[in-house]
């Protein structure tokens, strides 16, 4: 007797169940369809609130941009601050060229990347390159110590220009501040090659800038230009070499931004070593900027 009962009982529950569904269904239509209709209510009301955002952003743009140009303090780009100095001097000057960069882009996978000797050997390998040919961690290193050396702070250096090995000369303004890290600096160098300049937020001023050849169009009128190789049979002391040639004009510097090899350019005025050992490209120019610092008492 107490098998069919469990039976009946069951098969009640299962309808009572059922039951409820379907009520449950009957309510929450129109609950479902008052959902609905308070979105797009909600929706309309964003839209409304973002376009009268927009009119307010319009009208603060002429207050946005002269707030921006009386500022003193870095503006920064893509990354790369700004460091505002007085270069309103009429003395002399000098301009440093970096000659045959490893600065090339190519696609690997998926992606842009700047190619270097680390990340990208397999594929150089692969390509039938050399590894050891692709470093642009020279460049780098060499931007670094131009742009933060006292000669440069006090305002007496004018320009700095690179011409890649494949032939692409950019310029380098003074006042650009290049990132410590040599990740962040291929990030700038694969944006600039790809769109050719890198423009300022604050006044649009191209920090970076990709400029037709020959360099020598952009360097100063009567200037003397000077190349550094080790190859070279002039062996000169830096300090006094520089007492008499940086003194009414201004100087160009060449130095070379490769592993290996030397530079041969025909705009050279005069070749000259300053050690009799071979020294890197960093190196170089820092030896450079001190003898600089030291003729012109900059402390």
């Amino acid at each position: 007797m107490v098998r069919p009962y469990g039976i009946k009982v069951n098969k009640r529950k299962e309808r009572t169940e059922r039951y409820d569904k379907e009520e449950d269904e009957e309510e929450e239509q129109p609950k479902f369809e008052q959902k609905k209709k308070a979105g797009e209510s909600s929706k309309k009301a964003k839209k409304a609130n973002a376009s009268i955002a927009e009119e307010d952003n319009e009208e603060n743009e002429i207050t946005e941009e002269e707030e921006e140009e009386a500022a003193t303090a870095e503006d920064i780009v893509g990354g790369i601050p700004i460091v505002l100095k007085d270069r309103s001097t009429d003395k002399p000057g000098v301009v440093f060229v970096l000659e045959k960069a490893s600065l090339e882009v190519a696609k690997v996978g998926k992606t842009y990347q700047l190619l270097n000797s680390d990340d990208h050997a397999h594929f150089l390998r692969k390509n039938d390159r050399n590894p050891a040919d692709y470093r642009p961690d020279i460049t780098h290193q060499a931007l670094l110590m131009i742009l933060d050396s006292p000669v440069n702070k006090a305002g007496r250096l004018k320009a700095v220009y690179v011409r890649t090995e494949k032939g692409v000369l950019f310029e380098v303004k003074p006042h650009v501040r290049i990132p410590r890290t040599f990740k962040r600096f291929a990030g700038i160098m694969l944006q600039l090659l790809q769109k050719l300049s890198i423009t300022a937020v604050g006044n649009r001023e191209k920090l970076l800038r990709c400029i037709k050849n020959p360099v020598e169009i952009h360097l100063p009128v009567n200037s003397r230009k000077i190349g550094f190789s080790h190859s070279s049979e002039k062996l000169v002391n830096m300090q006094k070499h520089l007492t008499t040639v940086c003194n009414d004009t201004d100087t160009v510097f060449v130095v070379g931004a490769m592993a290996h090899g030397k530079i041969d350019c025909d705009y050279i005025d005069d070749f000259v070593s300053i050690s009799g050992y071979p020294l890197s490209a960093a190196y170089c120019i820092s030896r450079i900027c001190e003898a600089l610092s030291t003729n012109w008492n900059i402390i």
